[in-house]
């Protein structure tokens, strides 16, 4: 090997982070040197938490993790990775839906920046029904969000609303 650390990049809005996504990026921490969970703004998405939020949210819950760091951002997702040194994207996806979805992003990202490959992994099956979305009604009508996010997510979240 040549020395140089895999440097790779999960992205996604995390409004807030699920136990689905912690899922990806774990997996990721175990394939990559460095993975930058970057909380990123997506401008057709309304958000509960502000981009700041959404950080303090995700960074709670990577604090014990040495090769896990997160970074936020408003600008495009391949200048971030290739700002980062990554040679990987990792996105997670659930259904053919987001497959879909997630395939034309790989194209645009790897047109753009070509040294950075996408790289998708399939939700855990016990993982498929979890949603950003589905936890923000929860939190909305004050429903119990334990077992579906982390336990540090809950207790930034609880400080905030």
């Amino acid at each position: 090997m040549d020395g140089k650390k895999k440097i790779a990049i999960v992205p996604g809005s995390f409004d807030p982070i699920t136990n689905g996504h912690v899922n990806i990026i774990e997996r990721a921490a175990q394939t990559y040197d460095v993975v930058y969970v970057a909380v990123m703004i997506n401008s057709s998405k309304k958000y509960m938490f502000s981009l700041e939020q959404r950080a303090a949210i995700t960074e709670a819950c990577f604090e014990s993790y040495d090769n896990i760091k997160v970074i936020s951002s408003d600008g495009w997702l391949w200048e971030l990775a290739k700002s980062v040194g990554a040679c990987a994207i990792v996105k997670g996806y659930r259904n053919a839906v987001d497959l879909e979805y997630e395939k034309n992003m790989a194209i645009f990202n790897e047109e753009k920046y070509p040294e950075c490959k996408t790289v998708l992994l399939k939700a855990e099956d016990d993982l498929v029904d979890m949603s950003s979305t589905y936890i923000r009604d929860l939190i909305v009508h004050g429903k119990n969000l334990d077992g579906l996010i982390p336990e540090a997510a809950v207790n930034v979240i609880n400080s905030i609303i």
